[in-house]
């Protein structure tokens, strides 16, 4: 039992590293535009942390404001 909860760990850590790479990414992007899509800062990176991959993914398809 011990070999296959090692096997998922060495699954699982790839996975984490990106989502907290994408989270990490969108906020540093949020954290330098002046403008993004509502006027509202605030709830994009509550959106970003607490709704983990859709919220880093929607913040850039939908946020950013050129």
């Amino acid at each position: 039992m011990g070999a296959l909860n090692e096997e998922i760990l060495l699954l699982l850590v790839p996975v984490l590293i990106l989502i907290i790479a994408l989270a990490a990414t969108a906020l540093l992007d949020l954290r330098k535009r002046e403008r993004v899509a509502g006027n509202n800062k605030l709830v994009w990176g509550a959106i970003i942390i607490l709704i983990q991959v859709f919220g880093p993914l929607a913040y850039f398809l939908f946020g950013r404001k050129d």
